[in-house]
């Protein structure tokens, strides 16, 4: 079982392989991807891949690519999410965004750009003879429909209309399950795939991944609610209220969100009890998330 440290190594190594920092190489449009995904952060769902991998008695090694297609995917979403257009944000992860830094233009394809490598990277021959074609197509198709119209994109688009409106707590819950619970559990699931989990194993992973995905959404509401002026997302803080969007906070009150946090905390746990020991770190991972002060 590697620590986190560990994880974040490998991840970041990987990564500079898939966007290697060559003369030949260093135009504006590679800067900009570069820029955002090497920002500091958890590495949160490539690290869940790679766990539910190795815990399922799969190879780390194996799963790597897929895990850094998951990061790629995330950070294309958080550079289109700060445009103008979206949320217009100025700070990310305590840095200017990428719009401020390369131009409206050029952070629009620099996420673009990360998202088709992370599916470059996920069906390449290096990657489909790492795991075999079947593998790594169904792990494309977990994450495809993770981040399609179905997914990220639909609770991107919920987000934008929810603006300036009183909405339902059920359109709420779907607007946050598909635009950060989604990922989360399809990372869950791709590393369940790649180390050749049963059709059982794999449901325990996505209930897993959706119930932490959300808890993870329900606590970013009450760390924004608390003003922390230690908290990373004070700026993105400062635009959900100026836009007038609906939280969990807003809606159920501090209290009962915290509540609702432990309960799905406790939901995620419980799913993956069939994992016994090797299900430790996993555990941990919730228990942290789910105190977590940034």
């Amino acid at each position: 079982m590697l620590k986190n440290d560990e994880y974040l190594n490998l991840i970041n190594e990987k990564l500079n392989e898939y966007l290697p920092k060559k003369a030949e190489y260093e135009n504006n449009l590679i800067k900009a991807m570069r820029y955002t995904l090497n920002l500091p952060g958890k590495r949160l769902r490539p690290i869940l891949a790679l766990e539910f991998c190795r815990a399922l008695g799969g190879k780390i090694e194996e799963c790597l690519p897929f895990a850094c297609a998951i990061e790629m995917i995330h950070n294309y979403s958080l550079i289109h999410d700060d445009l103008p257009c979206m949320d217009d944000d100025d700070l990310r992860r305590g840095k200017p965004t990428n719009h401020k830094v390369f131009g409206e233009a050029i952070a629009l394809l620099a996420g673009d750009g990360l998202l088709n490598l992370a599916f470059e990277v996920m069906v390449s021959k290096e990657t489909v003879a790492l795991v075999g074609e079947k593998r790594a197509i169904l792990a494309s198709r977990v994450l495809s429909n993770a981040c399609g119209k179905d997914g990220m994109i639909l609770g991107q688009v919920i987000d934008l209309e929810s603006e300036n409106k009183s909405i339902s707590m059920g359109l709420l819950k779907k607007m946050h399950i598909n635009k950060t619970a989604k990922l989360i559990s399809a990372a869950c699931e791709i590393g369940g795939i790649i180390a050749g989990a049963n059709e059982e194993q794999l449901l325990k992973t996505k209930e897993y991944g959706l119930d932490l995905g959300l808890a993870f959404q329900i606590m970013d509401d009450i760390l924004d609610a608390d003003q922390n002026e230690k908290n990373i997302n004070i700026n993105k803080n400062l635009s959900d209220k100026e836009n007038g969007k609906s939280t969990y906070v807003t809606m159920l009150g501090l209290e009962e969100s915290k509540e609702l946090v432990n309960d799905l905390t406790n939901n995620a746990i419980e799913s993956i009890v069939f994992l016994k020991d090797e299900g430790e770190k996993l555990k941990k991972i919730a228990k942290k998330l789910s105190n977590r002060v940034i």
